[in-house]
């Protein structure tokens, strides 16, 4: 039974239609939890508007009802930021039925899309006018632009296209008041006062609700060649990427990290990949370089690359991909890592940030508490070295229990944390916060900080509708 009024819930209905309201119990579950069920919570009602103007009437309504909106996209974050508490009264937005791509112009290398669309459409969008979008990620086939704005993402290509913030020019955003912000500018160079989007880029739905965005498109990929190196160390890979830097410039697109641990788990889960080397080694690198013109000679200069990292024993060993199954092989090997630790029981997932010179410092410090203060504990690390960004995740030890795994998992954090900020980094990189590391950001985050946060959070939300119990 509904928390809501009926006439609340009529009126709902009257903006949206029969189709933009779920309020079946079983309809509504999945809207309920998130994708690796760590997260459940409770919603009055889910509404799915179709358009902004309907978006806007819904959260005017909510406004004068005093109602609480959880906005949700494709449901695929790992912080509990799009999940409903468990009061029963807070209403789930989803915008996933706004999926229309408004523009693309070539020109100006831009596209307009709406919050619903999934970033697997977008690409394809892009494809088909002779571009690129860059941003990818594992969850890309359902993840959608909305959530991946109101995170911030990164994904793969980071290391030469940057985050989400870095590929939005303009974005279009209902207020808590439900006045709509029309912001799709697709310019470069506008100096006109203070860049409100990026109040939004990251706010995980706190301050407003995006529905849609102006984003950045570059010229169409042509030559890719890929690479799947063993490594002494996470050193000897800080040392690898620096080289391939300055020998490829911006060709390098991307530099994943894995340990072995990562990698053992892929092996013994997923079917279809397999061990590239016949050998064990600590560490694993996947590099890719890719370019804009065709036949560009980035075998060449990766060979060069890895030939110079053997001499210096920087490099174990090495596989160039030769085709694009074997390229699709290699990163399927980095991006089922997640998917394979979950097979292994209960996870601490912690996505966290150092300086790219201080990885293999942090991984040794930490590895080594860990294991002093929770011996058996097994290190799943792995990530985007090329801009600091770690997933350095815990699985329980062999044989232990659940439960007793599940009890340190604030004192597994409170190390973990405790490291990345010594080492002058954060404890979210680009997950955001969410529920998960709200009482986290408390203890970390400077208090002037904090301060000017919830300042900004009393200007837009004033009321605190808007996603409340995430980020502050």
């Amino acid at each position: 039974m509904s928390a809501l009024p009926d006439e609340f819930i009529r009126e709902i209905e009257t903006i949206v239609g029969a189709s933009g309201i779920v309020r079946d119990a079983e309809r509504m579950q999945s809207y309920l939890s998130d994708w690796r069920n760590a997260y459940r919570g409770k919603a009055a009602l889910v509404v799915r508007p179709a358009s902004t103007d309907e978006v806007a009437a819904v959260v005017r309504l909510c406004n004068e009802h005093q109602v609480a909106l959880v906005p949700q996209g494709g449901n695929t974050g790992l912080c509990g930021g799009s999940i409903p508490d468990g009061s029963g009264t807070q209403v789930v937005l989803s915008l996933t039925r706004m999926t229309r791509i408004r523009e693309v112009d070539p020109a100006n290398e831009t596209i307009t899309v709406e919050a619903g669309v999934v970033l697997q459409m977008l690409q394809e969008a892009a494809v088909k006018v002779g571009r690129l979008f860059p941003l990818s990620l594992g969850a890309e086939g359902s993840c959608t632009v909305g959530g991946n704005l109101a995170t911030n993402a990164g994904g793969t290509a980071v290391l030469r296209y940057g985050n989400m913030r870095d590929l939005a020019l303009g974005l279009e955003v209902v207020l808590p008041d439900g006045q709509i912000w029309n912001g799709l500018r697709g310019l470069r160079k506008d100096n006109t006062g203070y860049d409100l989007k990026h109040l939004f880029i990251g706010s995980e739905g706190t301050l407003g609700i995006i529905t849609a965005a102006v984003l950045k498109l570059y010229p169409a990929v042509r030559s890719v060649t890929t690479a799947w190196v063993a490594l002494p160390s996470a050193q000897a890979a800080v040392e690898l990427i620096g080289l391939i830097r300055g020998l490829c410039g911006d060709r390098l697109t991307g530099f994943e990290l894995m340990s072995r641990q990562s990698v053992e788990f892929v092996l013994r889960h997923v079917a279809g990949c397999n061990d590239p080397f016949t050998e064990v080694h600590p560490w694993y690198a996947l590099i890719e370089l890719s370019d804009t013109q065709p036949e560009a000679p980035l075998n060449d200069l990766l060979e060069a690359g890895i030939g110079e990292a053997l001499e210096r024993e920087w490099v174990i060993d090495a596989v160039l991909a030769s085709s694009e199954a074997q390229v699709a092989a290699l990163w399927a090997m980095r991006e089922s890592i997640s998917e394979a630790q979950n097979h292994e029981g209960p996870s601490l997932k912690h996505d966290i940030s150092v300086p790219v010179s201080r990885i293999p410092e942090f991984i040794e410090t930490t590895d080594q508490r860990l294991l002093a203060q929770f011996p058996g504990v097994r290190i799943v690390a792995y990530g985007h070295v090329g801009d600091g960004n770690l997933h350095y995740n815990i699985s329980k030890p062999i044989g232990s229990e659940d439960a007793a795994f599940k009890a340190q998992q604030e004192a597994i954090m409170r190390v973990i944390y405790d490291a990345a900020v010594s080492f002058k980094g954060s404890i979210s990189a680009e997950h955001g916060l969410g529920q998960a590391k709200r009482a986290a950001a408390l203890r970390y985050k400077d208090p002037l900080e904090l301060e000017l946060m919830r300042a900004l959070k009393a200007t837009f939300d004033p009321k605190g509708l808007m996603n409340p119990g995430k980020v502050l």
